[in-house]
């Protein structure tokens, strides 16, 4: 799609005066005098700004009629995601060692300062983080095939039991081996109370709220927690859950208490860092996909954004609600749009 918006074009005029190559990627800007299409980072003589129009990618420029520049050839990738690609295959290939920021760096031939800059840049975590994630995804796939825990540890690249049982739980949302037999092990409370939204079922384990859904019934709601945590011991205790849930409760009126319940959610590396984004929006505001998609670093992933909004598995504590697309329209809602239209105007009504 052409950028035609007078504030999106001013920007990315901006970016182009400045030759920022931080901007290689996003968008590139032509030249209807010379039919030419260029990165923002081009080094040649920029030319009157009249005679500019911007696209969000190549195929878009050429499809308009515009030919590829030859001095920063856009239609070859952008030097530095070349640089960070090379660098996730090398960490890819060596989940079974620790790699330290200087071997990474080196293998990519830049300085450490600039790449753990640049890494995190575009993909909004540190290589560390990238190589703790990737190797939590192999152990968690290795859980779920055939083996032993034990098995699975070293296959992930672990290089002890003691080592895994540290980083996976935050992950995994309870312990591997717990994980592996649908959280058999795991003892869950939880409670279901009335709210003008309809039933709302709260659960938790000993690390905090692992659940927090809307339902038409009781009996539905209890269904849906034990299929998802099908080997787990779940107990309902409304006494014992009465401060938790109240707690909850209060944020059907746009409570910014959200961030002082501690959660125990299962997810990936990529699902975990957009939920704890979701949790910073403030009450009676909203963000876009694509706003949330910048904010964490990975402009590119919208669709993954939706997709990480769809699987919150506690409402109202990780506001999902809070997004919606980028017109302001509401799209969907795991717990249904009306809900979600409701507890905007709620918290709308609130500020």
């Amino acid at each position: 799609m052409q950028l035609q918006t007078s504030g999106n074009a001013g920007q990315k005029w901006s970016l182009v005066l400045a030759r920022d190559a931080k901007a290689d990627g996003r968008f590139v800007y032509a030249v209807k005098s010379t039919g030419v299409f260029c990165r923002p980072s081009c080094p040649s003589r920029r030319p009157r700004r009249e005679n500019v129009e911007f696209f969000d990618s190549p195929i878009q420029a050429q499809q308009a009629g515009y030919r590829a520049c030859r001095r920063c050839t856009p239609l070859e990738r952008n030097p530095q995601s070349q640089k960070v690609e090379a660098a996730c295959r090398y960490i890819d290939q060596n989940l079974d060692i620790t790699l330290s920021l200087t071997a990474i760096s080196r293998h990519v031939a830049i300085s450490p300062f600039h790449f753990q800059r640049m890494f995190k840049r575009m993909l909004g975590i540190s290589p560390r983080e990238y190589q703790q994630a990737r190797r939590a995804g192999k152990f968690r796939q290795a859980l779920l095939n055939e083996g032993s825990v034990t098995e699975a540890i070293y296959e992930a690249g672990y290089s002890s039991s003691s080592r895994a049982y540290e980083s996976i739980p935050a992950q995994l949302g309870m312990t591997p081996s717990a994980f592996r037999s649908g959280g058999e092990g795991v003892e869950i409370r939880c409670t279901v109370i009335s709210t003008e939204l309809g039933m709302l079922l709260v659960a938790t384990t000993a690390r905090g709220v692992c659940s927090v859904r809307f339902g038409e019934s009781e009996a539905a709601l209890m269904r849906e927690l034990k299929r998802d945590f099908e080997a787990a011991e779940i107990r309902r205790d409304d006494q014992a859950m009465e401060p938790v849930a109240t707690q909850v409760k209060q944020l059907l009126t746009g409570s910014a208490a959200s961030l002082n319940i501690p959660l125990d959610l299962r997810g990936t590396a990529f699902q975990q860092m957009v939920w704890k984004e979701l949790r910073r929006i403030p009450a009676g505001q909203t963000r876009s996909y694509a706003d949330v998609a910048k904010t964490i670093g990975r402009p590119k992933a919208v669709r993954a954004v939706a997709n990480a909004c769809a699987s919150n598995p506690v409402a109202l504590v990780v506001p999902c609600h809070r997004v919606v697309q980028k017109n302001g329209s509401l799209a969907g809602y795991r717990w249904g749009v009306k809900r979600k239209a409701a507890l905007l105007e709620k918290e709308a009504a609130g500020k």
